[in-house]
């Protein structure tokens, strides 16, 4: 583990001065070779998805573990978007000049060595070694246990894309055990070889990490996302919201786990969205008045309202119109998404700024909370942090900067 440290530090050197067609050669590299073992990661992902299910773990864990064919495209096709993205690094963010002649400069840099520790998700080991190397970071990748076949057939791919663009393998390393001593090791920093901890995973492992990293750490502890009704909303587009934002996919971080109907809004437009979300095969939780919509509802308890299910449940309450829905998600939420269903102008911007999370939306699943929707090619992982970044992590997230001062014989009195 320290030998992984050690040849991390020296390539994140290296990858720090990459000229930016390098990088993209190199990504451009990666994606045929991933392409090229596709047929392979596939059969290698169904062994690990079997043996997953034959282990008992939740359906909510498989999911995510799965590489379906269209996942596989998305992969490949994240490697394509994040190399057209623009090279962060020396970018200038600001420029000021001092009356004194100082010219004055704050452009981007690498952050160094990431570790990013992750669990059943084999996409992150691609998303992470691109994310990584466009803004010039070298990434220690250490995937759970489950995935660990898959998640070595795709780095095989990448570090042989690495090797044919003339770029060293140490810049994508993968932890090559799944011994849990080696987490400890790497939360230890490995001797101040790591920069920065990202973790990817369930609530336990973000605990773990947040409580022994002995290294900076960007993360969000649960993905709880809520979707408010108003009563000025359009029944049909509510109830698309809801439904997708709950049930497209029950087990990512955006998926919604709370759903909050406006006592003001008409009794065909909050049953008809519990209605669909019971249709559609999810178990609704709810509070007295959204007991009375449909006696299929079940009651709520007080845990379910802080709950990230990663199931098709949906915990489900009326509030007192925008202002209860504030106060709901502030008592309540984790700080990732939320969404207004409304057409109300008004009460859609007292609710984007007044609501205090990383990502807000305005008639919009929940869902849509992805680096790759938000045009960034691809992210981590999303952060409900707030140092030294917030929301969806990529490229740009995963730079730091310095001041670059230009004189011309300038000294201070």
């Amino acid at each position: 583990m320290k030998e992984i440290g050690r040849l991390a530090r020296a390539a994140s050197h290296r990858l720090a001065l990459l000229a930016s067609t390098d990088k993209d050669a190199a990504l451009s590299a990666m994606r045929m070779r991933l392409e090229g073992g596709r047929e392979a990661i596939l059969a290698i992902n169904a062994r690990d998805c079997a043996e997953a299910e034959l282990a008992g773990q939740s359906a909510a864990l498989i999911d995510r573990l799965r590489i379906t064919s269209l996942r596989f495209d998305e992969m490949t096709g994240a490697l394509t978007a994040i190399r057209e993205l623009d090279d962060p690094v020396g970018t200038i963010v600001v420029e000021r000049r001092r009356p004194n002649g100082l010219v004055i400069q704050r452009r981007r840099v690498p952050i160094g060595v990431i570790a990013v520790i992750y669990e059943s998700r084999p996409n992150v080991t691609v998303d992470a070694a691109a994310l990584c190397l466009k803004s010039g970071n070298a990434v220690i990748l250490r995937g759970g246990s489950e995935s660990f076949e898959t998640n070595r057939a795709i780095h095989r791919c990448l570090a042989s894309g690495l090797a044919d663009s003339g770029l060293t393998a140490d810049a994508v390393q993968l932890v090559p055990t799944t011994d849990r001593d080696a987490v400890a090791m790497l939360l230890g920093g490995l001797d101040g070889a790591i920069d920065l901890v990202i973790p990817r995973g369930g609530a336990d492992l973000i605990a773990r990490v947040k409580r022994d990293a002995r290294v900076p750490v960007l993360g969000h502890m649960q993905g709880n996302c809520h979707v408010y009704i108003d009563a000025a909303a359009d029944p049909a587009m509510a109830t698309a919201i809801a439904v997708n934002s709950k049930l497209r996919r029950t087990g990512i971080c955006g998926a919604a786990e709370t759903l909050l109907i406006d006592v003001a809004a008409e009794e065909g437009l909050a049953r008809g969205v519990v209605c669909a979300l019971l249709d559609g095969g999810c178990e609704v939780r709810g509070d007295a008045q959204v007991q009375l919509l449909d006696s299929r509802v079940r009651p709520a308890s007080d845990a379910d309202w802080t709950t990230e299910f990663l199931a098709p449940i949906i915990a489900a309450a009326r509030v007192s119109g925008v202002t209860g829905a504030i106060e709901h998600v502030a008592r309540h939420g984790s700080g990732h998404t939320e969404s207004i269903v409304t057409e109300d102008l008004d009460a859609a911007e007292r609710f984007l700024a007044e609501v205090d999370s990383a990502i807000v939306l305005h008639n919009a699943s929940t869902q849509f909370a992805d680096g790759g929707e938000f045009g960034m090619g691809a992210e981590i992982g999303i952060s409900t942090d707030r140092l030294h970044a917030r929301g969806p992590v990529g490229v740009e997230e995963l730079t730091t900067y310095k001041y670059v001062v230009r004189g011309s014989g300038q000294t201070r009195r």
